[in-house]
């Protein structure tokens, strides 16, 4: 690994903050249909740009990695896709994102409908301090997705077993959610994103805060849902990058410099920041 200095590395940020992200025609082709579209997308956190005219296709029932440096604009980006940034104060956004072809940024578009078609689930574990059973029946009972107590049930169990939990959990459905292991109340959180139907979902460092073994289980659902739902994470651990996504694309300062086949990018990439980035020459 080559170290590289402080004044190295102001140099080379320098270098590119005036760098243009990649182009629309230059995406790659994904050779799929495409789930999410962002063209031209600007933020600024009051006086502070954040994205500078990020343009990324998001293929559908795939699994797309975000990677870069702390601060690059990774999660900004992907709280655009299911404007969780509105709840910000000082946020201004520019450009379109849409779902299906449908601007998400439309006046008519109903904020809370759209966060059930594109779910969250957050870096740190964070389970309703209800039982394990209602902290899944939660967003269906809201969204109106059962008439009975008995589709409730089938809602709650699929879910579960959906996140790999049910096994663990179905002799105990009353107890305190807040009472589980890290790793188990992460896969709850991503079972009570699963029980609203969601299309999408992002993944916000889903793992950082988790064990190996809770990792490990992550990844391997991760991997399955991805059958039926199309998912986006952010991750700081390239190795989780290479092993769950398909796509993966690498921000920096704003901008995305980078975006192809996880494969591609990882072996051979096309731009000298990714692969200084990827071998750890910063970040």
């Amino acid at each position: 690994m080559v170290a590289v200095t402080q004044a190295t590395a102001r140099e080379r940020d320098a270098s590119h903050a005036d760098a243009i992200t990649i182009p629309a025609e230059r995406l790659p082709e994904l050779g799929g249909p495409v789930k999410m579209k962002a063209r031209g997308l600007k933020l600024w956190y009051s006086d502070k740009q954040a994205l500078a005219g990020i343009n990324l296709d998001v293929p559908e029932r795939k699994v797309t990695a975000f990677i870069g440096p702390s601060g690059c604009g990774k999660t900004t980006f992907l709280q655009c896709l299911n404007r969780m940034n509105d709840t910000i104060e000082g946020v201004r956004i520019e450009g379109d994102v849409t779902l299906d072809g449908a601007d998400v940024y439309d006046r008519s578009v109903d904020v809370v409908q759209l966060r059930a078609r594109v779910g969250m689930v957050f870096q740190k574990p964070n389970p309703f301090p209800k039982s394990i059973y209602d902290n899944v029946a939660y967003g269906p009972r809201i969204h109106g997705l059962a008439t009975n107590r008995g589709d409730l049930d089938g809602i709650v169990e699929s879910s579960l077993q959906r996140a790999g939990l049910w096994n663990e959990v179905k002799d105990r459905l009353g107890e305190m959610a807040t009472g589980m292991s890290g790793g188990q109340q992460q896969r709850l959180c991503i079972a009570r994103t699963i029980a609203v139907s969601p299309e999408v979902i992002l993944m916000d460092e889903p793992c950082s805060a988790l064990d190996p073994i809770s990792t490990a289980r992550v990844e391997e659902l991760i991997d399955e849902l991805r059958d039926n739902y199309t998912i986006v994470i952010v991750t700081h651990n390239l190795q989780q990058a290479a092993r769950v996504s398909q796509l993966t694309a690498f921000f920096h300062l704003g901008r995305l410099i980078e975006v192809n086949d996880t494969a591609e990018v990882f072996q051979n990439p096309g731009e000298s920041m990714t692969k200084d980035y990827i071998t750890g020459r910063f970040g």
